[in-house]
């Protein structure tokens, strides 16, 4: 199946003396670059920083490795702030959390935009014409659907895609299901565990034999929903790439009858037991499709599904919001406004499930975010229609 991909753009440059263009792949909407020039094993690492940082970008005709040992230099340069020996500018310090919330998202979006100036030519059938290069062509294939013509992205877009194909193979362990789920590229990988363990623990409310599980991703919670003895889950998203996803995992582990996935926003048709959701948890603009699964600009999403919750619950039904606090800690949502959204969609909350992270990043120190991450607790909030 052929992933849909918005009109071709392209990047044009001159190679010997003469006019070269190829089609511009980017997942994160990078505009084509302007400006390129050739690069290969000669070419000093400084010049790359500095011509990369000016919005120059490098189309590399070396030996693949070497681009990536170019790629991890450029990379201790943007960390660095600067060319090797050169002292870097003391950061700036912000003034609240919310501050270092945006700066650090600035950062890492400068710090992408100077990396990704690193490029790899493609053959239409995926190849890459440099030598040493590895074969990617299934990794891609999974990601992009079949080839159609040659085009040149990022190195730092191809490692992400190699990336996502060993997730893909090796699949993450879930405890809840004793097996493992699978994601596919551009599908969050459900490696944070802890909100899944609160969908399997909560007490399921009385003759929930259906049940809505909005924002199906891997299929992650369908298949917990479906182990617990719901006989019947419909599954929503609308995402091409998270609905494939979910079907092979679901498929994968036998539960392929019991989960119907729909193509919808937000809601089925008609009423359940019980509708489970969780949305994205920050309230920010994502740079790329991966990242719309942490990021929810204006909490749409979040407001949408509490907005539509009562019309869609069955008489006493729930409805589970599976959400973290960090927004809150980050200065992004108040824990007033959440509840504000909540009675004014005509809601009660009969309880609340709380869990503290354990991913490691709740536990270092060294990152901009760390006084909000040690804080932060995820939550399944009961539902019901007041």
């Amino acid at each position: 199946m052929t992933t849909a991909t918005p009109e071709a753009q392209y990047i044009h440059w001159t190679e010997n003396g003469e006019d070269r263009s190829a089609r511009w792949r980017s997942e994160s909407g990078m505009a084509p670059p302007k400006r390129i020039v050739q690069a290969d094993d000669t070419t000093n690492a400084d010049t790359a920083y500095r011509l990369a940082c000016e919005g120059t970008a490098l189309l590399w005709r070396g030996d693949f490795q070497n681009a990536r040992q170019l790629l991890q230099a450029l990379a201790r340069r943007a960390d660095h702030k600067g060319s090797k020996g050169k002292k870097a500018k003391a950061p700036k310090v912000p003034a609240t959390t919310t501050e270092a919330f945006h700066l650090h998202r600035q950062a890492q979006s400068q710090r992408g935009r100077t990396l990704a100036m690193l490029l790899i030519p493609f053959e239409a059938d995926y190849s890459i014409p440099l030598r040493r290069a590895p074969d990617v062509k299934l990794a891609c294939n999974e990601a992009y659907g079949r080839g159609e013509e040659a085009f040149a992205m990022s190195l730092r877009e191809l490692l992400g895609v190699i990336g996502a194909h060993e997730w893909r193979r090796n699949g993450v362990e879930i405890p809840a299901l004793g097996e493992r789920i699978h994601p596919h590229y551009g599908v969050f990988s459900p490696v944070r565990g802890e909100y899944v363990a609160l969908v399997n623990e909560a007490p399921l409310p009385k003759n929930a034999r259906l049940a809505f599980d909005i924002g199906v991703g891997t299929g992650v919670l369908s298949a917990v929903l479906a182990r617990r003895g719901v006989e019947r889950v419909v599954a929503t998203d609308q995402d091409p790439r998270a609905l494939r996803c979910a079907r092979d995992n679901l498929q994968q582990l036998g539960l392929a009858e019991q989960v119907e996935l729909v193509n919808a926003n937000l809601f089925p048709e008609g009423r359940a037991p019980l509708v489970v959701c969780n949305p994205p948890w920050l309230p920010a603009r994502p740079s790329s499709p991966i990242e719309h699964a942490v990021y929810d600009p204006d909490s749409a999403m979040l407001r949408g599904f509490l907005g539509g919750l009562k019309e869609h619950l069955a008489p006493g039904g729930e409805g589970w919001l599976i959400l973290s606090d960090l927004a809150e800690h980050l200065g992004l949502r108040p824990r007033e406004q959440l509840m504000e959204w909540i009675a004014a969609a005509g809601l009660t909350v009969l309880d609340r499930h709380d869990v503290r992270p354990t991913h490691p990043r709740a536990a270092d120190a060294t990152d901009p975010l760390h006084a909000a991450r040690a804080a932060e607790v995820t939550s399944l909030w009961r539902l019901a229609a007041a």
